[in-house]
């Protein structure tokens, strides 16, 4: 409120988009206009996300907490078409959220100006860093004015992120709610540690706990999500997967389908670990174990938002050691190990579940057909086949005896 820049530091879903929102939201509405003009809405606040879903969920929050003054606001990320961006850019909007690349296109395109902006805000910086968007942020931060009031928010400020504050926040406040790299207590984390070829099954022990309605499953790779919730699906569970290689209608459609109810497994790469809020999420389970430990932080994170109390499940195997132990120091606790067990026959124990009817008998096993004990002799060529062709047959006469080939006991 007093214009300094400011670094902001806080657990994961305590509110940071409600902490730079409301704020700017403040700000601008002494100038706000109920004209109709666009040159009467330029984008005066500008809020950069790493994710398609972390734009979309911070504008919602934006268009709800302004929906009752005469402030626009609109987002753009790829995925989507371009035509609906350019209308509502072309109209004017105070507040603008955007993935990096997609604000650039529309720069190029000169669909929107950023001469303007008197507020810029990096939300999830470090993430934006890991996913290599640097040049671009250059890029835009170079478009802006000299003159403006600059924020950088993230759950987690490693060196990397504190150069770049330095070179682009001045005289920044830090404001940090809790220690670094600290997990919320309201989490109740467990580890499962079993062998690789059990993974799966323990995964469905798991999803059989009627106290485990809903569950969002990390995984490591887009191929990796692919594949377990196919394999869940396969196995009964309402599952589906939401990673990069989705367009972004279906990783929306999968997203509302889960924040709704409707589906109770959603499986996600770590595009989904940063910054989503899904309201009273019960649990969350690491079927890979992070390769950063920073990312245990924020997958973790999805659950027990807002003072709601939640489960963290982190499935692992003995080549995860090192991983874990590397989670563990910084968190600065020990993962307490689950009592739970992965049962024999889960998966087809899921597959089957909902297919019996009462009274059903099982289908009988066919009787097995009796063996010829002749098929099992080694093969002895008769006597005949050893006797001595027939003579010749007089000409005009056709032979009276056709060969035997030699492959079937015949003489040449």
């Amino acid at each position: 409120m007093k214009g300094r820049d400011v670094m902001g530091a806080a657990q994961t879903g305590t509110g940071k988009t409600a902490g730079f929102a409301l704020p700017i939201l403040h700000r601008l509405l002494p100038r706000a206009s109920p004209s109709m003009s666009p040159a009467r809405h330029p984008v005066r606040a500008l809020i950069l996300t790493p994710t398609r879903e972390l734009a979309d969920q911070v504008y919602d929050n934006v268009r709800q907490y302004a929906s009752l003054t005469p402030l626009r606001s609109t987002v753009v990320f790829g995925g989507m078409d371009m035509d609906g961006q350019t209308q509502a850019l072309r109209s004017g909007v105070e507040v603008l959220v955007a993935t990096p690349g997609r604000l650039l296109d529309h720069v190029q395109q000169k669909n929107t100006s950023l001469g303007q902006v008197e507020v810029v805000v990096l939300d999830e910086a470090d993430r934006m860093l890991d996913m290599g968007f640097l040049p671009d942020i250059s890029r835009i931060l170079n478009l802006l004015p000299r003159e403006r009031q600059s924020l950088m928010f993230s759950a987690t400020f490693s060196d990397d992120i504190r150069k770049l504050a330095a070179s682009f926040l001045r005289d920044p406040v830090l404001v940090e709610v809790a220690r670094p790299n600290m997990t919320a207590d309201n989490v109740r984390q467990e580890l499962m540690h079993v062998h690789e070829s059990e993974k799966q099954a323990a995964l469905l022990t798991l999803l059989h706990d009627p106290e485990l309605p809903q569950a969002l499953v990390f995984v490591n790779t887009k191929i990796g999500a692919r594949r377990l919730a196919r394999e869940l699906q396969r196995a009964g569970v309402n599952a589906d997967a939401i990673h990069g290689d989705k367009t972004q209608e279906e990783r929306m459609k999968a997203l509302e389908a889960f924040k709704n109810g409707s589906l109770r497994v959603l499986v996600a790469t770590d595009v989904a670990a940063r910054g989503l809020d899904i309201t009273e999420l019960p649990a969350v389970i690491n079927y890979d174990v992070p390769f950063a430990p920073e990312d245990y932080i924020h997958r973790i994170g999805r659950t027990a938002r807002a003072g709601a109390q939640g489960r963290a499940i982190t499935i692992a195997t003995g080549a995860d050691d090192k991983a874990v132990a590397a989670i563990e120091k910084l968190i600065k606790r020990t993962i307490e190990k689950s009592g739970v067990q992965p049962r024999a026959g889960a998966r087809r124990a899921r597959k089957d579940e909902g297919r019996e009817r009462p009274g059903r008998r099982a289908p009988r096993s066919p009787a097995q057909a009796p063996v010829d004990e002749f098929f099992l002799k080694p093969y002895e060529p008769s006597p005949a086949s050893h006797a001595a062709e027939p003579s010749a047959p007089e000409p005009g006469k056709p032979s009276t005896k056709a060969r035997v080939p030699a492959l079937l006991g015949g003489r040449r």
